[in-house]
């Protein structure tokens, strides 16, 4: 009797798992039975929006159902991401997730989402690279050039970024730190600004995003020195990198990735992660991504994981040594 009851416990058993396992099968092939939202926690037209936009339709064409974009900004992306982190982790709401979401941890005394715990990552999308590019009427045509220039001239000379705790402004922190370098920040409010500030010579050395920068690097109203990516940028091909030019220290990119709320069921980000590598991968949106200053990435969600919690780390120390406040 004893035998008997075990083994049909152990059916049992075998019967509830295959059960759920048949549930959780159904819903994925089901998924999504109604719109998606999809919070950028930025302004529309910026570089988040823009990707998001694009993958948004792609989805919705994929799979039958809208991907709807919807622009929750204000505080560096804060607000956005916390709404995101509160929604219900059933795969209806998703992240598409900037850069500052590894700084802001850091910049701010206070953040509504905790980084490591409130979503499961799904992939980082695309990747775009910072420029250090200079006014054409300054002596440098190489960074050695203009690191020597900085030095032999202590509180002369600053530098532009898109605003304080930008991925351009840290990146220019991580050169004056690393260097001990006597370099003055100017914050601008926005890309364009900045880049307009390093061409009219208002500040003649800058960081800023590729996108922004490339038009009037090409047509020569600013000087390349080098990206701050690991390899070179297609669309500036013959900019070399940071680690080329000898500085390997000074590194790091902007990104866009998508997240969803923790505890969403693994066939989902497995589902969603196929779909938009797969989007990646196509023709005409590689065509679209390059145009636009990305580079492809569609990482696995693990390698995404990694890279957040290395990024968190490495750029708290930047914000912290720099003192640097939003």
């Amino acid at each position: 009797m004893l035998r008997l009851h075990r083994r049909h416990v152990l059916q049992m058993a075998v019967g509830s798992v295959a059960l759920t396992a048949s549930r959780r099968l159904a819903f994925a092939q089901a998924y999504p039975e109604r719109p998606v939202r999809v919070i950028v926690p930025f302004a529309p037209g910026g570089t988040t929006d823009i990707f998001t936009r694009l993958a948004a339709q792609k989805l919705s064409e994929r799979l039958g159902r809208q991907f709807i974009v919807e622009n929750i900004g204000g505080a560096s992306g804060n607000i956005g991401t916390g709404q995101a982190a509160r929604a219900a982790p059933d795969g209806y709401t998703i992240l598409s997730a900037f850069s500052s979401y590894v700084v802001n941890p850091t910049l701010f005394d206070r953040i509504p989402y905790d980084p490591y715990k409130d979503f499961a990552p799904v992939t980082l999308a695309v990747s775009s690279t910072t420029v250090l590019s200079v006014n054409p009427s300054l002596a440098a045509h190489t960074v050695k050039e203009l690191v020597d220039l900085v030095r032999a001239n202590p509180g002369k000379y600053n530098f532009a970024s898109p605003g304080a705790g930008t991925q351009a402004h840290l990146a220019g922190e991580q050169m004056r730190q690393s260097l001990g370098l006597d370099l003055v920040h100017v914050p601008y409010n926005g890309a364009g600004p900045s880049v307009t500030a390093i061409a009219g010579g208002h500040s003649p050395i800058g960081f800023s995003t590729i996108a922004s920068a490339a038009a009037q690097i090409k047509g020569g109203t600013l000087r390349a020195l080098a990206v701050t990516s690991k390899t070179r940028s297609p669309i500036l091909p013959d900019v070399p990198t940071m680690t080329e030019a000898g500085y390997p220290d000074i590194e790091g990119d902007s990104w866009v990735g998508i997240m969803v709320p923790a505890k969403t069921p693994k066939d989902i980000v497995t589902l969603l992660h196929r779909e938009i590598v797969a989007i990646i991968a196509l023709p005409d949106v590689k065509e679209r991504l390059v145009t636009l200053g990305f580079d492809p990435v569609a990482s696995t969600p693990e390698e995404f994981g990694k890279r957040i919690a290395t990024e968190i780390e490495m750029w708290a120390k930047v914000i912290k040594a720099g003192n640097i406040k939003p």
